[in-house]
């Protein structure tokens, strides 16, 4: 399903060097994947603690599509508790009906009321994982996970023609080659046989087959855990599929209760190290059972209680502790994006997402304030251009703004993080002709956003403001729904006629980049959205196109890319593209032609931030 991986990258409080000024970013979704941004909580935490961790690309869930892809664009202003807060259209959280309330297993729609709430997938507890220096800790679990490294080749080696050469055979140590001794070789043994799939560990992630050892009328199993090659760094791809690996053996071998880690000297157990390895592991372990009766459901690693994970040399307790406790936060925020976009369009509209980010700002121990804007807010501050969307829906557009400001009120930095909310989107009068059943994944920027809030609630980086905004609607069709050539007039004055209604993302986009740099005054400002598809024709799958005029923003990008696993690649932004989308009878129009359709949905967002509003012209007596 597209994937989520926010990235947190350490920098210094006292830089007020503008990373996000004019950049444009497109995401492709890979298959199974919602890839959350990498700059989204960068620049949330820009300014905030020395703690680097990623919401990273492990959703991967049980369905299937190859044609979906998303964008996200960030700019910058061109100028350099129970009780929730009042907000400008009031709302009472008791208006969400309760599970229990609930006459069906889900709540869904009835013929004349739509759903109110979307329920949320829980998690194994937060205790599960822990971390103990002491080897021993291994010796009443169920499962034994050896992680290991496979010993680095020699260049020339590497340069040979000869085959048919013996590889390298490595040799276990510390823990791993103790326990290998008890067992009698097993571990080595079983590495051996199969070198062709395990290569020795070389592959970060692979694993051997279990081996299960009697004693008496007990048993245990023992797996070894690839981690690479000893001569390259541990990057923190490496340590989410050692996470992933960890919380699938669990899952796999069936009955297991308890579970030790060795992790050798060179993984180390530094807190980033720790809290990636947290997040992959509870992200894994995700199973959407909210639409699943009887034997349907299905139950990861039932039977889990315990797994400790056990690093060579010392451990300081209290650091590894909230390291763990880092990565689950993190990992809560996986799950509600992977609800979002999983959830169906009967249950999940701008009114129950609305009231998912109420819930948010509940759990947030008053960290975060919720403002709702309803449909008469919105055309107060001049919203024509999100509003008209939303027009051939039966629920009306909400406008989400998420607000969070750290405990001490130290603030460095505001950034906004702004997601498309299109919770079904069926094209409008411009219809979808084929695959319209995959139109509930189009509010995966919105699904990103709020995962990002719940995490950052949780994780409270210090000397950052950081806002959440999504502008909830869906694209439909009756007859109040708006058509090819309506001309359309967005918060900022600018007009807008609409070429093609398939092209809505960027029209409600246009109306939440205004409100977050002009009545909240963002310093930095990121978007996400399923945008375009014509990145995918570009770049596939596997790559997010990222659209930039800022040359340190840029490198910024590329080098979270390799750190964090989620592959990019720079792609023009130019303005002579802006000639597409000129209109006769409008300031501009809503697309350009199918040649350099990702660019020109870029080229139409610099419209809408850093300029002064348009004042309409006085008619002459």
């Amino acid at each position: 399903l597209i994937g989520v991986k926010p990235c947190v990258k350490t920098t210094s409080s006292q830089s007020d060097k503008s990373f996000f000024a004019q950049i444009f970013f497109e995401v492709s979704i890979s298959p199974m994947r919602l890839v959350l941004s990498t700059a989204a909580l960068s620049a949330m935490m820009l300014l905030g603690r020395a703690t680097a961790f990623s919401l990273g690309r492990r959703a991967l869930v049980s369905q299937r599509h190859n044609v979906f892809k998303t964008s996200s664009v960030a700019t910058s202003r061109m100028e350099g508790s129970n009780q929730l807060p009042v907000a400008a259209a009031s709302f009472s959280s008791s208006s969400s009906l309760s599970m229990s309330e609930k006459e069906a297993p889900f709540g869904t729609w009835t013929y004349d009321k739509h759903c109110e709430e979307m329920s949320w997938t829980e998690s194994k507890d937060a205790s599960v994982l822990s971390v103990s220096s002491d080897a021993s800790a291994a010796d009443d679990c169920d499962l034994v996970v050896v992680g290991i490294f496979a010993p680095a080749k020699d260049e020339k080696e590497e340069d040979s023609d000869d085959k048919d050469k013996e590889e390298p055979k490595p040799a276990l140590t510390g823990a791993a080659a103790d326990l290998d001794k008890s067992l009698g070789g097993a571990l080595s043994a079983v590495m051996e046989e199969n070198y062709k799939a395990f290569k020795h560990g070389a592959s970060a992630g692979s694993v051997t087959p279990t081996i299960r050892i009697f004693d008496g009328s007990k048993s245990k199993k023992y797996i070894l855990l690839g981690l690479g090659t000893e001569d390259k760094d541990v990057e923190a791809a490496t340590l989410f599929k050692v996470g992933s690996a960890v919380a699938s053996a669990c899952n796999d071998e069936k009955k297991v209760k308890s579970c030790a880690v060795l992790m050798p000297s060179k993984l180390g157990s530094a807190p980033s190290t720790l809290t990636d390895i947290s997040s992959s592991f509870y992200s894994q372990l995700y199973a959407d059972n909210r639409y699943r009766t009887g034997d349907k459901v299905t139950v990861t690693a039932e039977d889990l209680t315990s797994v400790v994970l056990v690093p060579e040399g010392d451990v300081a307790d209290e650091e590894a502790t909230s390291a763990l406790a880092a990565g689950y936060s993190i990992s809560q925020g996986i799950y509600l994006t992977k609800d979002i976009v999983n959830a169906p369009h009967n249950v999940l509209n701008s009114i129950s997402l609305a009231n998912t980010a109420r819930k948010i700002a509940e759990e947030s121990g008053g960290l975060i304030e919720c403002t709702i804007l309803g449909k008469d807010e919105c055309e107060k501050r001049g919203m024509g251009s999100f509003l008209a969307v939303g027009r051939g829906s039966e629920t009306e557009p909400q406008f989400i703004h998420l607000a969070y400001k750290p405990k001490d009120g130290k603030i460095n930095k505001k950034v906004g993080v702004i997601g498309k909310g299109l919770l079904f989107d069926t094209g409008g009068y411009n219809i979808k002709t084929a695959m319209m059943e995959l139109m509930k994944f189009d509010c995966g920027g919105s699904a990103a956003v709020l995962g990002a809030a719940r995490a950052t609630a949780a994780l409270a980086p210090e000397g950052v403001e950081a806002h959440f905004i999504v502008a909830a609607c869906e694209n439909m069709i009756n007859g109040k729904a708006m058509v090819p050539s309506d001309v359309l007039t967005a918060s900022n004055g600018m007009t807008i006629e609409v070429d093609n209604t398939d092209a809505e993302g960027r029209l409600t986009m246009a109306d939440a980049l205004v409100y977050a740099d002009k009545e909240i005054g963002c310093e930095d400002i990121i978007e996400l959205s399923t945008l375009t598809g014509a990145c995918m024709v570009a770049l596939g799958t596997g790559l997010a196109g990222v659209f930039t005029q800022n040359e340190d923003l840029a490198s910024e990008l590329r080098d979270i890319s390799k750190v964090t696993g989620d592959k990019s690649w720079r792609m023009p932004l130019e303005q002579e593209y802006n000639d597409q989308l000129k209109s006769k009878i409008a300031d501009i129009k809503n697309c350009g032609t199918r040649y350099g359709g990702a660019i020109t949905a870029g080229v139409f967002f610099l419209e809408f931030f850093g300029k002064k509003k348009k004042k309409k012209k006085k008619k002459k007596k």
